[in-house]
């Protein structure tokens, strides 16, 4: 007497196509889509470099120097434009998924996109403009 009928000694093959490696390539929106995932990673770099900085700027004068002396090489400021533009790309995607994210209904009705998404828009020019003046100014 078997206990399970149902089990066979190996496990039946399925069909399945072959895939390239590069199948996000073949759709903008594949590309996109990795594209985004991709700026989690230059997020995670943006926080490292961040707190390098408050660390550095903690112990004092001649360490951050050392900071700022390491941040003005060649390669560490081609690093930093390309982290700042796949941040730009995850913040932009962030606040154009947030409608979709937040379903907001008034009376019934869904409330449009744009009004969703502009109050972010809004709020980023505003702190990004307080900031620049806080840093400009001094």
């Amino acid at each position: 007497m078997k206990i399970n009928p149902g089990h066979t000694e190996f496990h039946p093959k399925w069909y399945r196509t072959r895939v390239s490696t590069y199948w996000w390539l073949s759709q903008w929106s594949y590309t996109k889509f990795m594209l985004r995932e991709l700026s989690s990673v230059f997020v995670a770099y943006f926080i490292v470099i961040t707190l390098m900085q408050v660390q550095a700027l903690g112990q004092g004068r001649a360490e951050y120097a050392a900071f700022q002396e390491f941040m003005t090489r060649p390669f560490v400021m081609l690093l930093n434009v390309v982290t700042f533009l796949f941040l730009l790309l995850h913040a932009i995607t962030w606040f154009n998924l947030t409608p979709r994210a937040i379903v907001l209904r008034l009376g019934g009705k869904r409330v449009p996109d744009l009004l969703i998404i502009a109050p972010n828009y809004v709020a980023w020019l505003v702190i990004s403009g307080v900031v620049a003046w806080f840093v400009l100014r001094g």
